[in-house]
């Protein structure tokens, strides 16, 4: 029965120490906030140009690359030879 209960209040501690240090970051977190907010407004605009080119590297890159049936994004068939569409000739 004492295997038991020193489960439960290792269980208690474990959950005490993790509100505490949640209570810690958390002022950490304001303080780094309040402090540093000139800082972080200052590099704002040049986070936002960063986010742009990532966003093509990471988000766009991958746009029909893995496929290689022989169609464009449309189903139509594209030239074995050059890669598009071939032109329409409708008499």
């Amino acid at each position: 029965m004492t295997g038991h209960t020193d489960d439960h209040a290792n269980r208690s501690r474990h959950k005490a120490g993790r509100l505490v240090f949640l209570g810690f970051a958390l002022i950490a977190l304001y303080f780094l906030y309040t402090e540093h907010r000139a800082h972080l407004f200052a590099a704002l605009p040049y986070l936002l140009l960063a986010a742009c080119p990532l966003m093509h590297v990471f988000h766009h890159g991958h746009h029909h690359r893995d496929r290689n049936d022989g169609k464009d994004e449309h189903g139509r068939d594209l030239d074995p030879n050059t890669g598009s569409t071939p032109a329409r000739h409708d008499h």
